[in-house]
């Protein structure tokens, strides 16, 4: 509340044309508070918070996209080198080495989608939804999320046109080294469903497992990739809005409500979740991979150093770059060797 009232004016209580004090900051904010958490409409917080509808949906499209605004830099951003090694460790502690976290979609139905628009977000269950892509780790923090894309899309549709990849490709990620059967990879990669490509940045279960090896691969596959799918439930459990149909008309509206309940979100992980009390066994690999390690920035082959950036763009000069660091991405044989190293 100290944070909006210093960056907005109108969450403060002023005076107004008949010399009465106006609406308190604390009941703007628990409008828009239950408005989210609880589902309810704007005419139904008269009762608590004695103001108008219109006051009612002006708090809460403030108060989303301020909270964007203010605190998206941090608790949206992508993993620094400190948060992948944490993440990492994990995914070495699962039997994983250079796993991330797990990515999947998520559809949002739109209850008052303007008509001209219905038959672009109709999607396979006959009614107009909003795709959401989100990136998530073990303890359900969401790395990255990607809202708006017609729910008549599929997930393939939405990786094409999301930026989960972008400092990958244009070589400002930190840079990612493990050794997997006497193989160097140089990429973390997430745990996806079936849907996804077959590239050298997802891991994909095997569809038909015939050895034990195998099957117990695919075991832990398809157990760790629904951490991403604990996070939605539970964004729809916190956020009651989420769970049923959006009322409002503009899609930026309902983008904001999004991204402003992925933050919040993060917030309360970050304040609660508590690493050791989620401490697993170390998996028996029979591998022994080494502990990935994470660069800051690109390490020079030879001299083990490291180097500056090199700026990549789609420009002439630096578009051969680019298509090699493209290409790195979406290397079918390099998602093969993932499949092959860590399954054993």
């Amino acid at each position: 509340m100290e944070d909006l009232c210093n960056h907005d004016s109108f969450w403060r209580q002023k005076v107004d044309a008949t010399r009465k004090m106006g609406l308190l900051p604390e009941q703007k904010m628990t409008g828009a508070l239950r408005m989210l958490a609880y589902d309810a409409a704007a005419n139904q917080c008269d009762e608590i918070t004695r103001m108008g509808t219109s006051t009612a949906l002006k708090c809460l499209k403030k108060f989303c996209r301020q909270i964007e605004l203010l605190y998206g830099g941090w608790f949206l951003r992508s993993p620094n080198p400190a948060d992948l090694y944490r993440l990492l460790n994990r995914g070495h502690r699962r039997g994983f080495p250079g796993m991330i976290g797990s990515i999947d979609c998520i559809h949002w139905e739109w209850k008052n989608c303007p008509t001209g628009w219905a038959g672009a977000y109709s999607g396979r269950k006959g009614r107009p939804t909003i795709i959401l892509e989100a990136m998530a780790s073990h303890d359900t923090h969401v790395w990255h999320a990607f809202f708006g894309t017609p729910g008549a899309q599929n997930d393939l549709n939405v990786l094409g046109a999301s930026n989960v990849f972008e400092r990958v490709i244009g070589g400002i990620a930190p840079l990612v080294e493990f050794d997997v059967n006497n193989k160097r990879y140089t990429n973390g990669y997430y745990l996806a469903d079936g849907i996804y490509p077959r590239w050298s940045t997802f891991v994909k279960t095997i569809s038909n497992p015939r050895t034990e090896e195998e099957k117990h691969f695919c075991k832990k596959q398809e157990a760790y990739r629904k951490d991403v799918e604990r996070c939605f439930c539970i964004l729809q459990s916190r956020w009651a809005i989420l769970r049923h149909g959006a009322r409002l008309f503009k899609l930026e509206d309902l983008r904001a409500i999004m991204i402003s309940c992925i933050i919040l979100h993060n917030m309360i992980v970050q304040d609660e979740f508590v690493e050791e009390e989620f401490v697993e066994p170390i998996e028996n690999d029979l591998m022994n991979p080494s502990m990935a390690t994470v660069y800051d920035r690109p390490v020079h082959p030879d001299t083990g150093e490291p180097i500056q950036f090199e700026p990549v763009g789609r420009d002439g000069q630096n578009l051969p770059r680019f298509m090699d660091r493209e290409f790195q991405v979406e290397s079918l044989v390099m998602h093969n060797w993932n499949i092959d190293g860590n399954r054993v």
